[in-house]
């Protein structure tokens, strides 16, 4: 099944599920779920998930320890296919996203999770969109280094113009924005940008567990364990981090929620680990309000 049939067949299921509430209260923010939340035995640490732009658009998906390799997955949750990446290794891989390099679409790995907050460097991998769902692709590997201090990230983004950012979780400092400069160097370490911060230290159930840019680079989402916060993106890429709205997702009862990305329409897809190493890892289809 496509991800455009899975969208539809989510939006017929949405009108007889239950809302997800908005905690502000505004109707804007009001998400529904798209039919029901599927295990991915295959993923039992999924922690990165992404749309391709291609004509395929599949959903990729990876784990954060084992293989260097993504996953593409349908809408039951039953693999289509594995693409390894040559050339890669995994540390603490975090997060997925989709986004262009020069004419062509991308997918981006960031190895960038760090529990000590102790690595010197943090590594971005980046892949043509595979045309197949399977087989093997080289990874080229850009290295970065914080202007500050290492730090805990689970997020990396990528703007329509091919910006990446990554944010910090917030579990030993603040949560914080740092941006790539625009052009990618093999070869070297390059220094991130340090945008500004969004919160102070926070409490664990508000630290964040990954983002996404909308398709036409107006939202950027943010997700933690329960809930989805929205920033329009020309602020966000400003370092003006004005909370637009939020959604509460708790009801979902996810194992332990990690992943977001826009698909079509007014579609989100979120995706978890298992919570626990035996565990299947979640996915689920939102239909959120304009």
């Amino acid at each position: 099944m496509s991800v455009r049939e899975m969208v539809m067949a989510g939006v017929m299921l949405a009108g007889a599920s239950a809302a997800v509430s908005a905690s502000q209260g505004s109707a804007e923010a009001v998400c529904k779920p798209a039919g029901k939340m599927v295990t991915l035995d295959a993923l039992p640490e999924a922690s990165g998930l992404a749309i391709g732009k291609g004509s395929g658009a599949r959903l990729w998906m990876h784990n954060d320890s084992g293989a260097p390799e993504l996953i593409a997955v349908d809408a039951a949750g039953k693999v289509t296919g594995r693409v390894v990446l040559n050339g890669a290794r995994v540390d603490d891989w975090e997060a997925l996203a989709s986004g262009p390099c020069g004419k062509n679409s991308c997918l981006y790995v960031g190895d960038i999770g760090d529990n000590n907050a102790s690595r010197k460097q943090i590594t971005i991998y980046r892949v043509p969109e595979p045309a197949q769902a399977s087989g093997t692709v080289k990874a080229e590997a850009f290295h970065a280094v914080y202007p500050d201090n290492a730090h805990d990230a689970e997020t990396l983004l990528v703007s329509p113009a091919g910006t990446l950012f990554v944010v910090t979780k917030g579990e030993s400092g603040p949560i914080a924005v740092y941006k790539f400069a625009q052009e990618l160097q093999t070869g070297t370490t390059m220094k991130l940008e340090r945008l500004g911060a969004i919160a102070q230290k926070p409490k664990a159930e508000d630290r964040i567990t990954d983002g996404a840019f909308s398709g036409d680079g107006r939202w950027v989402v943010l997700r933690t364990r329960s809930t989805l916060t929205f920033y329009r993106g020309e602020d966000f890429t400003r370092g003006n981090f004005k909370e637009a709205h939020r959604v509460d997702v708790s009801e979902l009862n996810e194992p332990q929620g990690e992943a977001v990305v826009f698909g079509a329409g007014n579609t989100l897809y979120i995706g978890g680990e298992g919570g626990g190493k035996k565990q299947p890892g979640t996915l689920a289809a939102l239909t959120c309000a304009p």
